[in-house]
């Protein structure tokens, strides 16, 4: 069965593909959770329109991500924990911490937006990557200091 997708997926196709699948996944998948229609001439029309859409709101949400960036990246985020001996700290500072501390300095910021391979445990400057757009990634530098 043919469906136009409307939106990605997975190792399938991008928004707007045309695409031959199964037809128990259209059927019991696709269709009902409005991620593809059925290949019809009327379909492709209002898909290709809906797709012209979304590439407008994407451009503007990278161009809006870039000034974001720009401003992002002169931030610098200090955080104060606990810690013990050899600079190992009680608990760890995660993606929210992070998250919380610039949105204190007036950036909102997800904390989903935030990647960190694994938890911060020790004192120390640590580079962290904010993932804005798919298009822009910016690094801010994070201080983990010694709470007194």
């Amino acid at each position: 069965m043919e469906v136009i997708l409307r939106e990605e997926i997975g190792k399938l196709g991008r928004r707007g593909d045309v695409v031959k699948v199964a037809s128990g996944y259209a059927r019991n998948y696709l269709l009902p959770n409005r991620l593809a229609v059925a290949a019809t001439e009327g379909n492709k029309k209002i898909v290709e329109q809906e797709r012209q859409a979304h590439l407008r709101r994407d451009a503007k949400e990278a161009s809006d991500a870039g000034e974001l960036g720009k401003l992002l990246g002169s931030a610098e985020v200090t955080i104060a924990q606990k810690a013990g001996e050899n600079d190992q700290l009680f608990g760890s500072v995660t993606a929210t911490d992070i998250s919380v501390a610039l949105e204190k300095q007036g950036y909102t910021i997800d904390r989903r937006k935030v990647h960190l391979e694994e938890p911060i445990k020790t004192l120390g400057d640590f580079k962290v990557s904010v993932r804005l757009h798919r298009d822009v990634t910016v690094e801010v530098p994070v201080h983990v200091v010694k709470d007194e």
